[in-house]
């Protein structure tokens, strides 16, 4: 099959238990299905025939496959796992509490892993307990933390592990990997809608593929752009920015903030930054210093909303 110009070649795999969520029905189960970082799938080939892995950070922008290639590990290396989301659990106690009676817990395995996903979420006071259960039960125990903000993981945890970037696949990979998907969910569709879908959200291959199911319902995939939540807020922020001197201009941008509801503020600056003389022109090299603070301050706060208003405000400041 050759979409824009890609030629895509359709392969068996095999047959996965059934679950209505394709996301989690198509989440790979080895590391031959794991799409991307070719060099991180190559290492972790060699953990897997060795049994064994050291203290891992895994870190990228969201829907890249840090917690798929997490549960690979855990699943195919014999062991004792438990795995928690420090999204919402993530305060020392949580540390103390769970983490810590798994490790001093007697195993039925050659030895343990423990999986914190989101583990950006943990307070400073937390990674301080983690880090000395890391290095008090290293000797059984594995840690395996994913994370989408590595500067908010302490210096002292990261010296503790083995860093590894999971690099996004292409839009190619990506396109094909989806493909696939409805090839197999017997959904019809057209190239276009496909490539539509993987340049929206790329590179969160979890949205892309959570809306394909939204879009393939009758089992044809028919694209409702209107209820693509944040497939073109960039878009939308950008021309609303082109009209800074429009009465309620600042609430019209809160308002597709909070409906595109979208985390990964590092990109929409970046967005911002590669569009810079759309909308700003002669202004540009201002807003580009009050885009670089941002940036910088994006990654040492808690509430980066506030900070993503805020400079959008100083950014209308000057255009006006």
């Amino acid at each position: 099959m050759n979409i824009n110009g890609i030629t895509i070649e359709m392969e068996e795999t095999p047959e996965v238990p059934h679950h209505s969520l394709w996301v989690e029905k198509w989440r790979p189960r080895n590391l031959d299905d794991f799409i991307g970082s070719p060099a991180l799938r190559e290492t972790a080939k060699i953990w897997i025939q060795n049994k064994d892995i050291p203290h891992l950070l895994l870190f990228s922008s969201p829907g890249t496959g840090k917690t798929s290639l997490g549960k690979m590990l855990t699943s195919l290396i014999p062991c004792d796992s438990l795995m928690i989301n420090a999204s919402d659990e993530n305060k020392v106690d949580d540390i103390r509490n769970k983490v810590q009676d798994f490790c001093i817990t007697m195993g039925m395995q050659p030895f343990k892993i423990m999986f914190l996903d989101e583990a950006d979420r943990l307070t400073p006071d937390a990674q301080g307990v983690l880090r000395n259960l890391m290095e008090t039960y290293s000797h059984s125990t594995r840690f395996i933390l994913t994370c989408n903000y590595q500067e908010k993981i302490t210096p002292a945890i990261k010296s503790r592990c083995q860093s590894f970037e999971v690099k996004p696949p292409s839009k190619a990979e990506l396109m094909s990997h989806l493909v696939k998907i409805l090839e197999k969910e017997t959904v019809t569709f057209a190239p276009k809608d496909v490539a539509f879908i993987v340049a929206s959200y790329y590179p969160d291959l979890r949205k892309m593929i959570n809306f394909a199911q939204q879009s393939s319902l009758t089992g044809e995939l028919k694209i409702a752009k209107a209820n693509a939540a944040d497939q073109d807020y960039r878009e939308k922020l950008l021309e609303l920015l082109k009209q800074p001197t429009k009465a309620g201009i600042f609430d019209e941008i809160r308002q597709v903030v909070a409906d595109a509801a979208f985390s990964n503020y590092e990109e929409v600056y970046k967005y911002l930054f590669d569009h810079v003389n759309d909308y700003a022109g002669v202004k540009a090299p201002e807003v580009i210093l009050y885009l670089a603070e941002a940036v910088f301050q994006s990654s040492m706060v808690f509430e980066r909303e506030i900070t993503f208003v805020a400079t959008i405000h100083r950014i209308l400041m000057v255009l006006k």
